[in-house]
């Protein structure tokens, strides 16, 4: 368990924090850019949630962005309520091989000072190639771990001047894939402290099961083999045996939602575990969770883990990477060892009896996401690779910034 006397999350780790930023680009660089962000996914994942967040952020940078992505994105009409200009391209994926060429004469026109190409849904390999044809400097986001090839690897990130990790866990994927070290910064996902609800009504989780003496916790993921959601129903008949007003609620799609319910299904917890679905007011009640648990296998950062501390949910996920650098062990969470489904349950167990404990770790959390992972932070470590990227200046090897 915790000890109880855990102290809140120290400044000193952001002053350090702070320093690094100030490092990736020399002071007194004009960070100011007209700049085309290119995200061509169609669903509004975290992903797509931090290009918001960074757009709206690189306003008080000087940088003025215009969002490109297909009609049909969901992201296109968020921005536009946001107030942000977006220009729709038809983008059919990462094998779209005209897309480059529409991109192209887009840039040409409109002659932006930098592009940076969000998601591998066609936004990096055709997105780069058509700011580089059109003589745009461009940098890339890379926010997944998957293994790569050194020379899929090389083709892909070979029109940008950086590439952008989410985490240092992202990073080490790519230094496996051989991307030099000096083109490689890492700039941490954000969560925009004003946009989620720490305080949110515990009434409107009644649509998912939830009532007031439940404990409620929120699984927030792709229904997909990597985001591990059977390790937590495996471990569920036990818990609800022994804290039987357990309820969890899955919000997700992916291509496992069928198995999922057989699983739930054939483990007798049907009247537990409730689909949601992805909502997209989810961070508007979030806060009204008892616990995130987060059981993936890999995972590159973890947007939901950030939101989760962000609105103060303490967070039991597996150690590994990616969750490694999201949740602090004993500080905003508990970090169990990979696919330990005894210290999975116990872990559930203990924060299910423990309410000041988990007060606690998310007051830590919240304070972290505060001093660590805002959206000005993020903002201002864009803006200085941009001016490196824009005025061809020699970057420092890769470091967290």
């Amino acid at each position: 368990r915790p000890p109880r006397s855990t102290p809140l999350y120290s400044s000193a780790a952001s002053d350090v924090y702070k320093r690094q930023i100030m490092s990736i680009a020399p002071t007194g660089l004009d960070i100011r850019f007209d700049e085309t962000r290119v995200e061509t996914g169609r669903n509004f994942y975290g992903g797509a949630q931090q290009v918001i967040w960074l757009i709206q952020g690189l306003v008080g940078q000087g940088c003025e962005s215009v969002l490109v992505c297909p009609a049909g994105a969901r992201i296109a009409g968020i921005a536009r309520e946001a107030g942000i200009d977006v220009i729709n391209i038809p983008c059919a994926g990462e094998h779209d091989f005209t897309f480059p060429f529409r991109l192209h004469g887009y840039l040409v026109r409109v002659k932006p000072d930098i592009v940076h190409c969000h998601g591998r849904r066609g936004a990096d390999f055709p997105g780069g190639w058509g700011a580089k044809t059109a003589g745009v400097p461009a940098v890339v986001s890379r926010r997944v771990d998957n293994p790569e090839s050194p020379a899929s690897a090389w083709l892909r990130y070979r029109p940008f001047s950086k590439v952008i990790a989410v985490s240092q866990n992202v990073a080490s994927a790519l230094a496996r894939s051989r991307v030099s070290n000096r083109r490689v910064a890492v700039i941490r996902d954000a969560v925009d402290i004003n946009a989620v609800n720490p305080d949110a009504d515990r009434s409107r989780l009644r649509r998912f099961g939830v009532n007031d003496d439940s404990f409620a916790i929120a699984v927030v993921a792709q229904l997909i083999k990597r985001k591990g959601h059977r390790f937590l129903l495996d471990v569920l008949p036990a818990l609800v045996a022994e804290h039987p007003h357990i309820k969890v609620v899955f919000f997700g799609v992916g291509g496992r939602e069928s198995e999922l319910r057989l699983l739930v299904a054939r483990l007798g917890i049907t009247d537990v575990v409730h689909f949601a679905g992805f909502c997209s007011d989810l961070d508007d009640y979030l806060g009204a969770f008892d616990l995130l648990v987060h059981p993936a296998e890999k995972e590159g950062l973890g947007v939901a883990m950030l939101k989760a501390a962000a609105v103060k949910l303490p967070v039991i996920a597996f150690d590994i990477a990616g969750s490694r650098e999201a949740v602090q062990h004993l500080k905003t969470g508990i970090l169990v060892p990979h696919t330990d489904l005894r210290e999975l349950q116990l872990a559930i167990g203990t924060l299910c009896e423990e309410a000041d404990i988990r007060a606690e770790l998310g007051a830590n959390g919240r304070e972290r996401m505060q001093l660590e992972f805002n959206v000005e932070t993020m903002a201002e470590c864009h803006a200085r690779v941009y001016a490196v990227s824009y005025t061809h200046l020699t970057l420092p090897t890769n470091r967290e910034v």
